[in-house]
């Protein structure tokens, strides 16, 4: 089995005989290690810190390890953090009990090191695969909401009344920018300008929707000119930002995602233009975004 990376992991346990044992292992095995011994101590270390595992006795004096994991369990920041049990006592029962609660597996004492490593190391990959999983997931989602924020294209589509159907950000960006006083208007009154152009398209045989495409004249380049980079839309418009000096949490907000998925962005952008620092990707996106600059 391939080896986790290090871990932060909690365990809980009233016994030092136990304790040792498994620290020595864990330790050795490169894992970060939480102590506690009761589950209320357990729950106020969460407090402060989230571990990636938590190996959980559950017979213990006072709060014992059930109790204990359905409080783990009712934390949002530990809801997925798998739970190992560690009992002495092997019934049916109890096992089930342990699995309602949130546990994901058991462990039989006397703890043997070998078995409870590779138990970790099984349930850590398959969190991180798990969180993997998760992050692909944000980013197809992200980027079925970003068809209605298109970079390269401001568009608009217009029912037979002139009432906006559908409109990409980048096309209200430009309405607001232009004709203030239409921003907000569920039908626009909208015209060439000197420095906006707008282009009409109609399906032959179609008159109950129009696509509008508003084009601004002399504009510098944009998030777009980045995607002959090789990236996607919203890559594009991560590097733009990154070229700005905005830092992902700013970039998040900006963009409304997640600082995790505009992360994930950024690793990708790196990725692909075979790059490691921000100050390297700001060079890249300027030399097509700033020309004349050459």
């Amino acid at each position: 089995m391939k080896q986790p990376p290090a871990a932060r992991i909690l365990v809980v346990d009233d016994t030092p005989a136990n304790l040792s044992l498994l620290l020595d292992a864990l330790t050795e095995a490169g894992h970060e290690i939480l102590v506690a011994e009761s589950g209320r101590s357990a729950l106020s270390l969460l407090e402060h810190t989230t571990p990636d595992l938590v190996l959980l006795d559950f017979v213990m004096p006072g709060m014992d390890g059930l109790a204990t994991c359905l409080q783990i369990k009712q934390r949002a920041d530990c809801r997925d953090v798998p739970v190992l049990f560690m009992t002495a006592v092997d019934e049916s029962e109890q096992k089930v009990r342990a699995f309602a609660a949130g546990a994901v597996d058991y462990i039989t004492k006397p703890a043997y090191p070998p078995e409870v490593l590779s138990r970790v190391a099984a349930h850590l990959q398959i969190r991180a695969l798990q969180r993997s999983l998760a992050d692909e997931l944000a980013l197809r989602v992200e980027a079925e909401n970003a068809l209605s924020q298109s970079l390269d294209r401001a568009v608009l589509v217009l029912d037979v009344t002139g009432r906006i159907v559908f409109g990409t950000r980048l096309a209200f960006d430009l309405i607001h920018r232009h004709f203030p006083d239409q921003a907000g208007a569920a039908t626009p009154r909208l015209t060439d300008t000197p420095s906006l152009s707008l282009r009409r398209f109609s399906e032959a045989g179609r008159i109950d929707l129009t696509m509008l495409v508003l084009e601004e004249r002399g504009a510098p380049p944009g998030p777009a000119a980045l995607m002959q980079l090789g990236l996607t839309a919203r890559e594009a418009e991560v590097l733009y930002w990154i070229a700005q000096g905005k830092s992902n949490p700013d970039i998040a907000t900006i963009l409304g995602a997640s600082v995790r998925t505009v992360h994930k962005h950024v690793e990708h952008v790196f990725q692909k233009l075979g790059l490691e620092t921000r100050n390297a990707a700001t060079l890249a996106a300027l030399e097509i975004l700033r020309p004349a600059a050459r």
